[in-house]
């Protein structure tokens, strides 16, 4: 498994999203100005309703911001025990403890991005290859870390 890989293909969702909410933004900043009226206290509320949505949207990119500095601060090289950084294979499935972006495909493989704060890393955290650990009643087996 080239974690570098992994790596640029989670930056790469990660600067997607940014770019995304950015726009959305702009555009609901854009009509947000085109509310601008002397009608009276409805078009008082649209454009209230318009900085709420903008202020999610904000909220939303913030916390992508927050994963992209944690992802640059990952390092590709090889882990012999769970933490953040090690791409884990359990009997279960294969896990890259990062940022959860959700599952990303490399080599044919599906894998889960998962959080290092997540009850599943915390849960495996500090195993190494061979030892088992259980969580929601169902143990899983570490078959190999990189």
């Amino acid at each position: 498994m080239n974690k570098q890989e992994l790596l640029n293909i989670i930056k790469a969702k990660i600067n997607d999203k940014i770019r995304s909410f950015e726009n959305l933004i702009a555009e609901t900043r854009a009509s947000n100005n085109d509310t601008k009226s002397s009608m009276g206290d409805k078009y008082e509320t649209g454009r209230e309703m318009l900085q709420q949505e903008i202020n999610n949207l904000q909220r939303q990119l913030n916390e992508s911001l927050n994963q992209l500095s944690v992802i640059q601060k990952i390092s590709a090289e090889p882990s012999d025990k769970v933490q953040n950084g090690a791409l884990v294979k359990t009997d279960k499935g294969l896990f890259y403890v990062t940022v959860s972006v959700g599952g990303i495909i490399s080599e044919n493989q599906k894998i889960m991005t998962v959080s290092a704060e997540s009850p599943l890393i915390k849960a495996m955290s500090g195993k190494k290859e061979g030892e088992i650990f259980t969580i929601n009643k169902i143990t899983q087996t570490i078959q190999k870390i990189w």
